[in-house]
């Protein structure tokens, strides 16, 4: 077989698609690096001015602002009092509780990788909290953006990855990226853990899984992703007639250890600072309106709450919540998703699931779907196998209603309406 192939004519060979790579097409690495981080910052720049714009409708609020509120005042408030309470004076030892002995809301419940990075800045610069913390954010934001344009780059190419980024950047709750919230260390952290996957890197994914667990937690449905990867990895080299290498699968072991090690870093480590084995949870549930974690069960509750006026909610909001999930699944597993690979579409499904079990679909909602980037390629028809011909004008379009959602974020869940109001 090898001599007849040597002995073919290079021209009557069959031709193998090569896979674009940074430097084909409408820009090489670099241009289109510089695209993407110029689209972010003019998007995070019209932010700022609708932040700064807010700042004047702010009331005055005296554990978040100063008498006369700015944009500085603005980036530090809601989640962003928290962090910068960490960063100043630490966790405490002791858990609050009410009069019923429950454990009241604290420190505990947001992680500490953004505060110390604060806290660190605050040390080096002798700047104080929000515009350290509100620069981590915009910096790591900037770099998510560059490390999912080279995520999507050899998939969807050079112009389609540019306008997924930017509809990504012009989302409603993208403001978030610039305060003193943990959307940017935990994007930038995410991209870095699934471009690691896409070229096979288990242990540094696993490490990244690691960090990640002090970031945000979702080193969970981080893990599940790695372990799909992997298993589809296995699956392609038996098909190939292959044996999957020893060194290999002890690479993927030590990977899924270290998602593994994510998960669990923080709550043991808030049980070592208090004391408490329970700590972490009893934490988290403070700030569920029942005192108590129950996968799944706050949305059915939603569901049916978002239907309240009717007749019959018992059944509308359970077949609406079914629906939303049947959606999902066709976008992520039908043809429209198909240049995203196994480990975007991985993601596109284990992330959801984790905040149904996990998340009280609340106002904060919105801004824990960013991570849910590659999406966009698929609401947009660019990550079809066949491209779909207007994406160009829809990327316009979303670009859009994204910037003035933005402004509609900002005023109703940044801006604190007293006495009473929900955070963003």
């Amino acid at each position: 077989m090898s001599q007849q192939l040597a002995t073919t004519p290079r021209a009557s060979r069959p031709r193998v698609p090569r896979v674009p790579r940074l430097g084909d097409g409408a820009f090489d690495g670099r241009r289109l690096l510089m695209a993407v981080a110029a689209a972010y910052l003019l998007i995070r720049a019209f932010s700022a001015v609708l932040i700064a714009a807010a700042a004047r409708g702010q009331v005055p609020m005296p554990a978040w602002t100063d008498e006369h509120v700015d944009y500085l005042d603005m980036v530090q408030m809601w989640d962003g009092g928290w962090y910068r309470r960490i960063a100043e004076q630490g966790y405490p030892d002791v858990l609050p509780r009410d009069d019923l002995g429950r454990v009241k809301q604290n420190p505990w419940a947001f992680y500490p990788m953004l505060p110390m990075l604060a806290r660190l800045g605050m040390r080096l610069t002798g700047l104080p909290f929000a515009p350290v913390a509100s620069t981590i954010a915009l910096l790591t934001g900037l770099a998510a953006a560059l490390l999912m344009a080279v995520l999507l780059r050899d998939r969807i190419g050079a112009w389609p990855t540019v306008a997924v980024v930017a509809v990504w950047a012009a989302s409603p709750p993208s403001p978030s990226l610039q305060l003193a919230y943990t959307e940017g260390p935990a994007m930038v952290l995410l991209c870095f853990f699934l471009l690691l996957l896409v070229r096979r890197e288990w242990v540094w994914a696993g490490l990244i899984g690691v960090v990640i667990g002090l970031t945000r937690p979702i080193a969970v449905p981080l893990g599940a992703v790695l372990a799909l990867s992997f298993a589809w990895h296995w699956w392609q080299l038996r098909l190939a007639g292959r044996r999957l290498p020893a060194p290999v699968l002890a690479q993927g072991a030590l990977g899924l250890a270290g998602c593994g090690l994510g998960a669990a870093i923080w709550p043991m480590l808030v049980w070592r600072g208090t004391g408490l084995r329970t700590a972490y949870t009893d934490t988290m549930a403070s700030w569920r309106g029942s005192h108590e974690i129950v996968p799944f069960k706050p949305w059915l509750g939603m569901s049916k709450w978002v239907f309240r006026h009717g007749d019959s909610a018992a059944t509308y909001g359970p077949v609406s919540l079914a629906l939303l999930v049947l959606v999902l699944l066709l976008l992520v597993c039908g043809p429209w998703a198909q240049r995203l690979g196994v480990e975007l579409r991985a993601w596109c499904l284990a992330y959801p699931a984790y905040l149904g079990a996990v998340l009280d679909p609340y106002t904060s909602i919105y801004r824990y779907l960013l991570p849910l980037f590659p999406l966009v390629a698929v609401v947009l028809g660019v990550a079809a196998r066949r491209q779909w011909r207007w994406w160009p004008l829809l990327a316009v379009v979303l670009v859009g209603l994204g910037l003035a959602g933005e402004a509609v974020w900002v005023w109703e869940l940044l801006v604190y309406h007293p006495p009473q109001d929900s955070p963003p």
